[in-house]
């Protein structure tokens, strides 16, 4: 039953991670191999803001709504910085500065030791309802519906954006950005905009992870969580949230099931792993192939050929 409740509370946290990338790249095309940076950025916000005692004796203690608010809009701060530098570049190009701007803050935690705890992290980070809980099963239980009830009307906001015009005017530009532009749209304000409403997204799911975690440290944040969100949002569809909802259930669904098939076989963990990752893969490469848009996906709506 444990597993089940952590697995289905990192899909909660992680569902708000897709949707500010979906929104990023399903709608306006930006193509952001450094979405961890704001999921990190939000996490480490409400530690240090939260916990009553950080690795250098600066936590703050202050209540988890203000730290998570707070995560949020440095997120969406971090992202406006990014977005002011990087979004005039192209494709490839924004891929790189994206993916070389999630490699720096990653040393920066792990080397400014007096702020972040280095390779050890931040401990001690109060959970919302840990006090008020009987049991540990109680406590996941309690958190799972928590910030499953604040993913939902997250998503019933992003949906409503998105149908809205500001919405069509993304896929506009995401479809032909000359003719967006030609006809007098701003395009790259909305770009911008939808880069750091993504990365607001990225930090509120941050912000929920540090709460429900405990602590955080550079491990929670590398390059892997950022291939895990892209391949549930290419499996599924972009630019359709429950599309890449259901592309992460399944990418979580393979982790849960590797989990007990593991305990079951001969193989070591290590290989075990690797033949996950050839599994998931292999299923990306099918779906690239046959599905490009995703097996809920748009094609029309994305512009790919099929």
């Amino acid at each position: 039953m444990y597993v089940f409740v952590e697995v289905a509370t990192t899909f909660v946290i992680y569902g708000l991670l897709i949707l500010g990338l979906n929104l990023q790249y399903g709608f306006a095309g930006l193509v952001n191999f450094g979405h961890v940076v704001f999921f990190a950025v939000g996490a480490y916000t409400v530690a240090i803001l939260s916990a009553q005692n950080t690795f250098a004796g600066i936590g703050l203690g202050l209540p988890w709504p203000i730290a998570v608010v707070a995560g949020v809009g440095t997120a969406a701060l971090v992202g406006a910085i990014v977005a002011m530098t990087s979004l005039r570049l192209r494709g490839d190009f924004l891929a790189i500065v994206t993916l070389a701007t999630a490699e720096i803050f990653h040393s920066i935690t792990v080397n400014f030791k007096g702020i972040f705890g280095g390779n050890v992290g931040i401990l001690g980070i109060p959970q919302p309802v840990a006090n008020l809980a009987q049991n540990t099963q109680t406590a996941m239980t309690a958190h799972l519906l928590l910030f499953g009830g604040l993913t939902l009307v997250t998503l019933g906001g992003i949906t409503r954006l998105t149908n809205a015009p500001y919405g069509r005017v993304l896929r506009a530009i995401r479809a032909d950005e000359l003719v967006s532009r030609s006809i007098g749209k701003p395009v790259f304000s909305y770009k911008m905009q939808s880069f750091v409403y993504g990365a607001a997204l990225a930090g509120f799911a941050g912000g929920l992870f540090a709460l429900y975690n405990g602590a955080v440290a550079p491990g929670f944040f590398t390059i892997q969580v950022t291939v895990t969100i892209w391949i549930g949002m290419l499996l599924g569809g972009a630019a359709n949230h429950r599309a890449v909802l259901i592309g992460l259930a399944v990418i979580m669904s393979l982790r849960l099931f590797s989990r007990f098939a593991l305990d079951i076989t001969p193989i070591s963990s290590s290989a075990f792993a690797s033949v996950r990752l050839i599994i998931i893969g292999l299923i990306l490469v099918a779906i690239i192939r046959f599905r490009p848009a995703g097996i809920f996906g748009d094609a029309k709506q994305l512009g790919v050929d099929t």
